[in-house]
């Protein structure tokens, strides 16, 4: 089971920089980056509900499920 953080994709479409979209979520920058690389363990909901907040999106829209 892998589940895939498609944050990066959501950005781009958004024309949304790292920086900005970290200032506006209440995240660092490397925490940004801990979540576009795939490298994140865990995520809180209430950073989940910042992030589809600031992307006016669905958590579905950032996190796809891929089997192995």
């Amino acid at each position: 089971m892998a589940v895939i953080v498609r944050l990066d994709v959501e950005l781009a479409r958004r024309k949304m920089s790292v920086g900005e979209f970290a200032e506006r979520v209440g995240i660092t920058p490397a925490n940004v980056a801990v979540l576009k690389n795939g490298r994140a363990k865990a995520i809180r909901f209430t950073t989940l509900d910042a992030i589809c907040r600031v992307l006016e999106c669905q958590p579905g829209d950032i996190l796809e499920w891929v089997e192995d």
